[in-house]
């Protein structure tokens, strides 16, 4: 397995558990008080913070595990790192036009930052599975 795809495979998973860290925060403290009104930016921040030290310490931990030469990038894994990224941003601009709507709708900043947050949530995991398609069916089309 390569380097750039065992990496696409810890971001999947330090997505995943970053993102239900921060829900199960946001939703154990709902009690009596309603969703909108529950403290989220703290609880966001130190997960995105958190998500981006995992990633950082994964990724070294990985390099550091597939030995020396295993840092190495050809044409094939900057190609898929590229175009993968090009996939995942998609959810970037889905939830930045979402983001406006609601802004323009003067929705509660509560379910705008989420639909941001949820957005690079997606964006991330779709990069991520774009990447390990690619290695797995051996990249992508040319067109």
């Amino acid at each position: 397995m390569a380097l750039e795809e065992k990496r696409a495979w810890v971001m999947i998973v330090i997505t995943i558990v970053g993102y239900a860290v921060y829900v199960s925060i946001i939703l154990g403290r709902t009690g009596a008080t309603p969703l909108v009104d529950v403290p989220y930016a703290a609880a966001m921040l130190w997960t995105i913070g958190g998500g981006i030290v995992a990633g950082i310490l994964a990724s070294i931990a990985v390099t550091i595990a597939g030995g020396h030469a295993s840092d190495r990038k050809d044409e094939r894994d900057r190609a898929i790192d590229r175009t993968g990224e090009r996939i995942g941003q998609s959810f970037v601009i889905i939830g930045g036009v979402a983001a406006l709507g609601m802004a323009m709708a003067e929705l509660p900043y509560f379910w705008i930052a989420n639909a941001v947050y949820l957005a690079f949530i997606l964006s991330s995991l779709l990069s991520s599975t774009a990447k390990i398609m690619a290695y797995r069916k051996g990249g992508f089309q040319s067109w």
